[in-house]
């Protein structure tokens, strides 16, 4: 069993596991402890069975209002460039693990989303939001540049890079209906947990080796011209074509009933 977690809440049932950061008091910033923890939560993640889908939660009615100001963006102004490239690194390699954990990842926004926060909504696969939430990539608003943890590569595929762009330099926020109508959204909820929770176990009953294999592909191909992504899914999907889950839906088709996987 993976210890628990101490920098923030992870329950895990039906191979869904539910993440909240945990200090709803102040709107659920990030500190360096949870920048780490998360990091090797979700670097751990591709050797685990028992997990098949991630959701991420707000806790008292916030998602996360970024970097803590005092516990990180105060240290921070006094630190010196190897501390800070290792900082800025360790924050980048979060997002590179939730990219790379090969569980499918939905985010559930409500309230404040803003910095880092709004970071990890980003590079989740999946976004849901109440019509309270309001995403702030704010970086230029502490001096810095909007090019943080991958922003400059992942929000313009997300809503295009006119609208990347104003979001980057103005630091403005975002609304739900905004986001939804720009693609950044998939949906608007009014339960925020419980549509996050039944898209999760939509995902958890299926083929999960299968939506590993689609994870990685969505990722990798980013960077493969088109002849190179369409050869990269022939050999998956060959892959994929020798799994049981593969065999048990074709089984299930002739026998007209639901397929039932097991993620081999």
């Amino acid at each position: 069993m993976t210890s628990a977690p101490q920098h923030f809440l992870c329950e895990q049932a039906d191979g869904i596991a539910r993440l909240r950061l945990n200090r709803p008091d102040r709107k659920n910033p990030l500190t360096f402890d949870s920048y780490a923890e998360l990091r090797d939560w979700f670097r751990d993640l591709p050797y685990r069975d028992d997990v098949h889908a991630v959701v991420i939660l707000p806790n008292g009615g916030n998602f996360s209002s970024g970097g803590d100001v005092h516990d990180i963006i105060g240290p921070l102004t006094r630190m010196g460039m190897k501390d800070l490239l290792a900082f800025t690194r360790m924050t980048g390699d979060l997002v590179k693990a939730m990219l790379g954990c090969q569980k499918p990842i939905i985010a559930g926004v409500d309230g404040v989303c803003a910095g880092a926060g709004a970071i990890m909504a980003m590079a989740s696969d999946l976004r849901i939001c109440t019509p309270a939430a309001k995403v702030a990539f704010l970086f230029n608003r502490v001096g810095l540049a909007g090019c943080d943890m991958g922003a400059c590569a992942i929000l313009p595929r997300l809503i295009g890079q006119g609208r990347a762009a104003e979001l980057l330099y103005l630091g403005r926020s975002m609304s739900a209906e905004e986001g939804l109508n720009w693609g950044f959204f998939n949906k608007l909820s009014v339960d925020l947990d419980a549509d996050c929770l039944d898209w999760a176990a939509r995902i958890a009953s299926g083929p999960t080796f299968a939506n590993a294999m689609t994870k990685t592909m969505l990722a990798q191909e980013w960077s493969m011209s088109l002849e190179q992504a369409i050869e990269a899914e022939a050999q998956a999907q060959a892959i994929c074509m020798q799994g049981n889950d593969f065999a048990r839906a074709y089984e299930a088709f002739a026998a007209k009933r639901k397929p039932v996987f097991e993620g081999d």
